[in-house]
């Protein structure tokens, strides 16, 4: 369906939505009118067919899969993907506490996100919140026992959700290249947000291997780390001897 837009001579125009033959629509409408701009019609790098196929066949990853996940984890675990994911995280601290803007920074969620949820989380004593001393209004959030048993115990149905929907589908080929294109996302979106970056992961902080580890299944219950690359006993892969 197109939509309108009002030129520089108060007429209304169409203009399409994105398809394969925007840009040939973008650039006719770049050389129409009296020589004056067309504004951002004419600067709009519209996608062609190849590049509009990929970007609708990836929002099975950014849509469905999330809400997939999510049901999921509230049927198997009476969580919320996101409650599973803050947990997580906190259970990857050596002391399992970290600050409240440091563990938004890892979620990808907004202060205010992260707070209503931790405070649900803290209701029922998975986690416990404690203000630190000085200026500022700074607060660290804690994995209590309680909160560890529950992610221990929901992690291995995490693991089988990721498998099922996303991994056991793909080819080593294919998995490395999404690793590649997640890896570009992922730089591109920092780009974009360099403030965001200043409490983001980092080696040492329970990443793994330097990424954040939330896009990650979860380990085995015996490991420190909950949404590390899954692995058997004493670290080693599943498939080695």
């Amino acid at each position: 369906m197109a939509t309108t837009a009002d030129d520089t001579n108060g007429r209304r125009r169409r203009r399409p939505r994105n398809g394969p033959t925007s840009e040939a629509t973008a650039r006719a409408d770049e050389g129409s009118g009296s020589g004056a701009s067309t504004g951002p019609v004419a600067e709009t790098r519209w996608l062609n067919g190849d590049e509009l196929a990929a970007w609708l066949a990836n929002s099975a990853i950014m849509i469905s899969l999330p809400a997939a996940l999510d049901a999921r984890m509230q049927r198997e675990a009476q969580l919320t993907f996101f409650e599973y994911m803050v947990l997580s995280v906190l259970s990857e601290q050596p002391d399992r506490t970290m600050q409240m803007s440091a563990l938004a920074a890892r979620t990808a969620a907004s202060l205010s996100r992260l707070s209503h949820v931790v405070g649900r989380l803290e209701k029922r004593e998975l986690l416990a919140r404690k203000r630190i001393p000085g200026s500022g209004r700074r607060t660290t959030a804690t994995l209590t026992e309680a909160g560890y048993d529950v992610v221990v115990a929901a992690a291995p149905g995490h693991v089988a959700a990721v498998r099922e929907y996303l991994i056991d589908d793909l080819g080593p080929q294919e998995l490395a290249a999404l690793r590649r294109i997640g890896a570009a996302v992922d730089a591109a979106i920092k780009r974009g947000q360099p403030d965001a970056g200043s409490a983001a992961s980092s080696p040492g902080d329970g990443a793994v291997n330097g990424q954040s580890p939330t896009i990650h299944p979860a380990s085995q219950p015996q490991a420190d780390t909950l949404i590390a690359t899954p692995r058997g006993p004493a670290g080693k892969d599943p498939d080695q001897p």
